[in-house]
């Protein structure tokens, strides 16, 4: 997915993962039962920050991490039809690592 949005400061534009819709036994879950996604890949990542000289602060994230965010963190938008979120760098939790 080709995104053209640039987030500002120490933001970052994620795609959140869903969960699966079928539960282990078969159950199918209705849209309103799912639980917020807390899991998601960077798409765009700011700037960052700047320091009291004025000088950036680099990002700890990268696009295409992986990353565990607060539930009701960010702001939710849509483009192009996808479900993302814009977050600050501190609303994020972890970034998560394959062996």
């Amino acid at each position: 997915m080709s995104i053209n949005l640039k987030p500002l400061g120490s933001r970052v534009v994620v795609e959140p993962i869903e969960q699966e819709e079928v539960t282990a036994g078969g159950i199918v879950l209705p849209e309103t039962a799912k639980e917020k996604p807390q899991k998601g890949v960077i798409l765009s990542v700011g700037p960052g920050d700047r320091d009291e000289d004025g000088k950036r602060i680099p990002m700890d994230v990268k696009e295409g991490d992986t990353v565990l965010f607060a539930k009701y963190a960010g702001t939710e938008i849509k483009v192009e039809g996808k479900k993302l979120l814009i977050l600050r760098e501190s609303d994020l939790l972890a970034i998560v690592e394959t062996k």
